[in-house]
């Protein structure tokens, strides 16, 4: 399977020291198999940095022992737990931790306001998993710790966008 991801520079080596705390599935290296999606993320970069670059991976996630050796936390919808984990996540909680593959939706760029009406119990959890969940088809993959990056990723080529 192909993964795309998108940034200002050609990211042939991950590593996972340059992740962020507090995004939807926590500290990891964010891919997507949708490259539109992955365009759009690399887009963010042009006007900030002047440059854009969607890196291409394979995800050798057909080895006989990967489904054996790791463990995977899969959402397969934008639902209460799915809610939870992401509102875990942006707020520094380590719940994160014990997977090496988080994948799922992306919630939209309005997360902090709505976690925010959440936590406050000001709106409930199906209002905002309705304002979190995007209209268009969207899927993140979380890769979360530096051996499944280092055994599973193989980088492919980068595309340079203008």
């Amino acid at each position: 399977m192909i993964l795309y991801h998108g940034s200002y520079t050609t990211i042939e080596k991950p590593d996972i020291s340059f992740s962020r705390l507090r995004t939807d599935f926590g500290k990891g290296f964010y891919l997507t198999p949708l490259k539109e999606q992955a365009r759009s993320w690399a887009e963010r970069f042009l006007t900030n940095n002047g440059t854009a670059v969607i890196s291409s991976f394979l995800f050798l996630n057909s080895a006989d022992d990967f489904q054996s050796n790791i463990k995977i936390l899969e959402f397969d919808s934008h639902n209460h737990e799915w809610l939870e984990f992401i509102m875990a996540c942006r707020l520094g909680k380590p719940i994160d931790s014990m997977w090496d593959l988080v994948i799922g939706g992306i919630a939209n760029d309005k997360v902090f306001d709505t976690l925010q009406l959440y936590f406050d119990n000001l709106i409930n959890a199906d209002e905002a998993i309705g304002r979190l969940k995007y209209n268009k088809p969207n899927l993140q993959y979380c890769f979360k710790t530096q051996d499944l990056i280092d055994d599973y990723l193989q980088f492919k080529n980068a595309e340079v966008l203008q």
